[in-house]
């Protein structure tokens, strides 16, 4: 990736700070109620009932400073905490009738703040901004998404293969056969490698490379979860395999895809892969590309 400028990083400070103002971020009595931003976030995100695992998990926090503001919400008559019926070692927590009167009126609140915002714009002002404050969401969920290496082996890796299944069997008329799955052995050490992308811990995608033959290697299984996806994930991916390819001196990238995956081939040729004929036998193969990624 090309290397962060210090403009980029100037522009970005400085809208963090002139929002956080603008929406009283930094005001302890946050939306005028008798709470900061941090207690009025967590009475939201507890809904109708979570587990602190999980809320320390969607929103980052440290397990301490969680526990924490549960106990100063709990002691206030906000929230309740219990032990899962089910499992004794998650903590429950949810909301009281009290915690839902004042979540209610947060809400409220909120809704007033943004309006009074949005009101000194025009109808078309307010469309750019909506399209634009959209777009960021994207890409800033999509900058924090990491693209790592595993075992072949590993749970995650596994989990991923068994979601891809699922996902395009649902897609190809014919249905899929998991057996045309890589082995763990195929995508681990010398020959070859499996990455998983983690948003917020949790995996939301793979690829899979695999050595063809020598200095040629062969993409697999390039998968984004439903809810990860019109991000630009699978680019991501790609590219990540790409240059694992590349530090494994492999001069050749070859791959195909079915004839259903329109959105892959569109993908696949933006990306520098021509279309070629078929290299292998492979029932799920309707369209075959190559890319070099030496001279």
């Amino acid at each position: 990736m090309d290397p962060v400028s210090t403009v980029h990083v100037a522009e970005f400070r400085r809208f963090n700070r002139y929002f956080t103002r603008r929406i009283g971020a930094l005001d302890d009595h946050y939306l005028g109620q008798d709470r900061p931003l941090g207690e009025a976030r967590l009475l939201f995100e507890i809904g109708d009932g979570v587990s602190l695992r999980e809320l320390r998990t969607r929103l980052g926090l440290d397990a301490g400073y969680l526990s924490r503001m549960a106990k100063t919400l709990q002691a206030q008559g906000m929230v309740q905490v219990s032990v899962h019926p089910g499992d004794s070692r998650l903590r429950m927590v949810e909301l009281t009738r009290a915690g839902r009167i004042e979540l209610d009126e947060q809400n409220r609140r909120a809704d007033a703040l943004a309006a009074g915002l949005l009101d000194g714009l025009t109808g078309p002002q307010r469309d750019r901004l909506t399209e634009a404050m959209s777009t960021a969401q994207r890409l800033l969920r999509l900058a924090g998404i990491t693209v790592a290496p595993v075992d072949g082996a590993a749970p995650d890796a596994c989990a991923c293969l068994d979601a891809y299944a699922a996902d395009i069997d649902a897609r190809f008329p014919e249905g899929f056969d998991k057996s045309d799955l890589v082995r763990p052995e195929e995508v681990s050490g010398n020959a070859g490698a499996f990455f998983v992308a983690y948003e917020e811990g949790r995996p939301v995608g793979c690829g899979a490379l695999r050595r063809l033959e020598p200095r040629v290697g062969e993409i697999r299984h390039v998968w984004v979860h439903p809810d990860a996806r019109r991000l630009g994930l699978a680019r991501r991916i790609l590219a990540a395999l790409e240059t694992e390819a590349a530090a494994r001196r492999l001069a050749v990238l070859r791959l195909d895809t079915h004839a259903s995956l329109t959105e892959a081939r569109t993908m696949y040729r933006a990306c520098g892969y021509t279309e070629i004929p078929p290299y292998v036998d492979h029932v799920y193969g309707d369209y075959w590309f190559e890319k070099r990624l030496t001279g």
